[in-house]
């Protein structure tokens, strides 16, 4: 009845662990329950990195659900093989639990923690390295990219999303379903284009699995901050941002989608309006690049259009176009935007709900229009 915020409840059980800072909800038998992600750490590591204030050692070896109802906890041990987490389960042997014991349907909610996710990438960017000659001369370190915010930048954070992982054929990452994945981009550490692309897999067995995707050196792949760059740096954009914060609002850029299509990727931001007064953000403006075309309109069915169909709108290196072409057994370019802007509201809607299984089926709707739409104007 005293400690009912989730994080102060579980440290109070277990004060020698660290947990996770993002706490997630989810619904199962019709029950709600918190996830939290506990973390077993330690300095006494020989010959390990060190990291400020963390120590040199950590694993994510507790599972931690909280009823949402009563604020009952169960602790279940995530990591046997932990050194550290089977000390203190024989110290406290009726507190901890084996990860079998949890029920089947709340093990298909476990997902990667964000918080161990952000320390793998930052260590990655300079082990990745596995040339002596190179490591020693850092000669292919790479940076978490920098994100504008509308007022200043900060580290990318590593985002949930659900998506289809690419692999070769025989491979054991790539396949025809869809995973529900922890992605964070890098770039080199002097340069702003995109270097690779790790994720880490949540899904059944391949739970803990991280892949990482390298773009190839001799082609340029944009990076996040390089799109935000090019929307600062053109004119008509820039020159609607700059009227808007003048006008005592604030623009606040929201999270920037990249969407796999056809060999290249689709990014696509919206830009949200703010009064100082403290009023909730209002959608204004969606951006949509993809090659060297980047358009801004009032929707994202319209950006779709005037990027592949020739509409009229904010719209910089593009070559003129058939507007409104058939495609697709008669549907229009103009009638395949309107579908996408639909799937897409439906995906940002699943998306906050917690509702990942709609957020991947939506996007997956959208990526086959966008394929639908590019292959039509090559054509074209």
């Amino acid at each position: 009845m005293i400690y009912r915020d989730i994080l102060d409840r579980a440290a109070k059980v277990a004060p020698y662990l660290r947990f996770d800072q993002d706490p997630y909800m989810v619904i199962s038998e019709g029950r709600l329950f918190w996830m939290v992600d506990g973390y077993t750490t330690t300095n006494m590591v020989p010959y390990s990195q060190p990291i400020r204030g963390l120590g040199n050692y950590i694993r994510n070896s507790v599972k931690v659900v909280v009823d949402a109802y009563n604020g009952s906890m169960e602790f279940y041990i995530n990591d046997p093989s932990d050194p550290l987490i089977r000390a203190y389960a024989a110290l406290f042997p009726k507190l901890y639990k084996p990860l079998d014991l949890m029920p089947a349907d709340l093990r298909s909610h476990l997902r990667y923690p964000q918080d161990l996710f952000t320390m793998q990438a930052k260590m990655y960017t300079v082990y990745h390295m596995t040339d002596p000659q190179i490591f020693y001369n850092k000669e292919d370190l790479w940076a978490v990219p920098k994100k504008n915010l509308g007022q200043g930048e900060a580290d990318m954070e590593p985002y949930y999303t659900v998506m289809k992982l690419p692999g070769a054929k025989g491979s054991e990452v790539g396949g025809s379903k869809e995973e529900f994945l922890l992605t964070l981009p890098f770039t080199p550490s002097k340069r702003d284009n995109m270097a690779a692309l790790m994720a880490a897999r949540s899904d059944g067995s391949d739970y803990g699995k991280i892949v990482v995707y390298t773009m190839p050196k001799q082609k340029l792949v944009y990076g996040p901050r390089q799109i935000d760059a090019r929307i600062d740096q053109n004119a008509e954009i820039s020159e609607q941002l700059t009227l808007w914060g003048q006008r005592g609002s604030t623009v606040i850029r929201g999270s920037l989608l990249a969407i796999p299509i056809e060999g290249s990727l689709l990014y696509v931001e919206p830009l949200y309006l703010a009064a100082e007064a403290g009023s909730l953000p209002e959608l204004r403006r969606v951006v949509v690049s993809y090659g060297n075309q980047m358009v801004m309109e009032e929707t994202l069915e319209k950006a779709l259009e005037t990027l592949f169909g020739g509409g009229t709108g904010i719209k910089t290196d593009a070559s003129p176009q058939a507007a409104r072409a058939p495609v697709d057994a008669g549907r229009t370019v103009a009638e395949l935007a309107k579908l996408a802007q639909e799937h897409y509201t439906r995906a940002v809607e699943a998306q906050r709900q917690g509702n990942w299984a709609r957020y991947g089926e939506e996007l997956k709707q959208l990526e086959q229009l966008l394929k639908r739409m590019t292959t039509n104007r090559k054509e074209m």
